[in-house]
């Protein structure tokens, strides 16, 4: 697994992108938060921090970090998820308050009925991911980079298991932030100009006004 980027001093969360078949492809589970304290009014996957009680003697952070996405996403939405597949990894940048690493899983869903948890959730819905991103394009909906990025990332899959077997190492991305007039452009390893990048490389997010454009080479 490739090195994590930044101090192991960050708080670390887990989270869970459940996916099921639908007939024009995979939906994704999106929750809305409520309009106050971390990730206000934006739609996120279920997840959050690593407890004490996720933690094991000699697991790896990532092994952690699943354990609190299976329990964070029972408690969330009611769906008890088994095997999570890593997927990708986020370090944010060192603007932003407060600074938890965040390990993001695969996982299928189960079934069932969601049971959301009040004061957590304001609602939750099943979406394509090109729907979402065209809700957000729109201003329907309010999506932060990490969780944007992934569904950019799932537009062209086919169906669940062709998503689950394509993952193979987990990303690590650490992002950089470049400020302009009008929006932030977000950089991940690979871009010319983050300092893990390369002449012409092309690693961002324009997050410059609606609607958001990635560019990768």
């Amino acid at each position: 697994m490739a090195d994590l980027p930044e101090s192991a001093e960050l708080p670390v969360a887990g989270t869970a992108v459940i996916l099921r078949d639908a007939g024009a492809g995979p939906e994704v589970l999106l929750m809305r938060r409520p309009d106050r304290g971390s990730f206000a009014s934006a739609w996120v996957f279920p997840g959050g921090r690593v407890e004490e009680a996720d933690r094991r003697p000699g697991a790896t952070e990532a092994e952690d970090a699943a354990r609190a996405a299976v329990r964070e996403t029972a408690e969330e939405v009611g769906l008890g998820i088994v095997d999570p597949v890593p997927l990708s990894c986020w370090s944010p940048p060192a603007e932003v308050r407060p600074r938890i690493r965040t390990w993001f899983f695969l996982a299928r869903d189960p079934g069932g009925a969601l049971v959301l948890s009040e004061g957590e959730v304001v609602e939750a819905a099943w979406m394509s991911p090109a729907a979402a991103l065209a809700a957000h394009a729109e201003g329907r909906l309010t999506l932060v980079p990490p969780t944007w990025v992934t569904l950019h990332g799932l537009t062209a899959a086919k169906d669940v298991a062709a998503v689950v077997a394509a993952a193979g190492e987990p990303e690590v991305r650490q992002t950089r932030l470049r400020r302009t007039d009008v929006g932030l452009v977000h950089f991940w390893e690979g871009d010319e100009e983050h300092e893990h990048g390369a002449p012409g490389g092309r690693h961002r997010l324009i997050a410059e006004g609606l609607p958001w454009r990635f560019e990768r080479s």
